[in-house]
C-alpha cells in the first residue's frame, strides 16, 4: 500500500476493502466524474487493482469487473454489441480510456449510458466489504438521483450480466450532437421469442426521470403472446406506457421527452414485428 497526502493506493482488493472499512474515503477509479467535484476527503485509488479489471464468461453470465475502462470493454471480444454501442457514444476516447463501468454505475445518474444497458438486461451487482459480500439486482441499487444503497464500507466489485436476449436489441441515444453529448433521452429494448411466444420484451429509459425507468408490469402485458396477439394489444400497451412515463423537465421540456419516449417505444415494437 502507498499512502499519499490525498489518499491511499492499495496493492490488492483485500487491502482496499480494509482501508475502506477503517477510513472515510472516496473510491476513485478513472475519476472522470470526481474531477469536476473534488472533495476534501482522502481518495481510495482503485485503478491499479487488476482484480477489478477482468471480463470473462461464466456459463450463461458475463462477468465484468467494476474497474474495467470503457476502452477495455470496447476492445474485448466478450463485450456484447449492445453495450459496445452505448459505450461508443460516451464522451470521447480520452475519457473512455480512464472512465470505468463501475464509476458510471455508482455515480447513480439517470443519464448513465452503460447503466441503462445493465438495467434492461437484468444484470446484478456484486458488492463486497470486509464483512462479506452481497449480490443484488441493479434496479435495487438505486434509490434516487445520485443515491445508491452502497454502504460506507462497501465497494462495487463486479457486474453480472446475463447473456440471454442480448443479440436482439434496439438502442437509441438522443442528444444535441453526435459526440460528447449527454442524453436528452436514451432508450434500449431487448426482445426474444421461444416456440412462437414472446419471452422477452424488456425496455428501459435513461435521462427521463430521477432514475432509469423500467416498467416490468407493463412488459408483462406482451409476455407469452404471439406476434399476432401482441399486435392486437399494441394500442393498449402504448397507452399504458404513455400514462406511466412522467418525464422531468431539464435541458429540454417534459413534453419533448414524452414524445421521444413514445416514438422510440413504437419504433422498437415495429422493428420486432408488432
Amino acid at each position: 500500500m502507498v499512502i499519499l497526502d490525498n489518499g491511499y493506493i492499495p496493492s490488492t482488493l483485500d487491502e482496499a476493502l480494509q482501508i475502506r472499512s477503517e477510513n472515510k474515503v472516496i473510491p476513485y477509479a478513472g475519476g472522470t466524474d470526481l474531477m469536476i467535484k473534488a472533495e476534501d476527503v482522502p481518495y481510495l485509488f482503485l485503478n491499479k487493482l487488476a482484480e477489478l479489471q477482468q471480463i470473462s464468461v461464466d456459463g450463461d453470465m458475463i462477468r465484468i469487473g467494476a474497474g474495467c475502462t470503457y476502452t477495455s470493454l470496447l476492445d474485448s471480444p466478450i463485450t456484447p454489441k449492445v453495450l459496445k454501442e452505448a459505450i461508443r457514444l460516451i464522451a470521447a476516447p480520452a475519457i473512455r480510456n480512464l472512465g470505468t463501468v463501475g464509476g458510471n454505475i455508482c455515480n447513480a445518474s439517470p443519464k448513465a449510458d452503460s447503466a441503462l444497458i445493465f438495467y434492461v438486461s437484468d444484470s446484478k451487482l456484486r458488492l463486497r466489504s470486509v464483512k462479506g459480500e452481497r449480490i443484488l439486482p441493479i434496479e435495487d441499487f438505486y434509490v434516487g438521483r445520485g443515491k445508491t444503497v452502497l454502504q460506507p464500507d462497501e465497494l462495487l466489485i463486479e457486474i453480472l450480466m446475463p447473456k440471454k436476449y442480448l443479440d436482439n436489441y434496439y438502442y437509441q441515444k438522443v442528444g444535441a450532437r453526435q459526440a460528447l453529448a449527454i442524453s436528452r433521452v436514451a432508450f434500449v429494448g431487448l426482445f426474444g421469442m421461444e416456440d412462437g411466444k414472446i419471452t422477452c420484451c424488456s425496455t428501459a429509459y435513461g435521462s427521463v426521470s430521477d432514475t432509469i425507468l423500467r416498467f416490468r408490469n407493463l412488459e408483462a402485458m406482451l409476455l407469452g403472446k404471439t406476434i399476432a396477439e401482441a399486435k392486437e394489444l399494441k394500442g393498449s400497451f402504448l397507452a399504458e406506457y404513455d400514462k406511466a412515463i412522467v418525464p422531468i423537465r431539464g435541458r429540454v421540456s417534459a413534453d419533448y421527452r414524452k414524445r421521444v419516449c413514445m416514438n422510440l417505444l413504437e419504433d422498437y415494437l415495429t422493428q420486432n414485428g408488432i
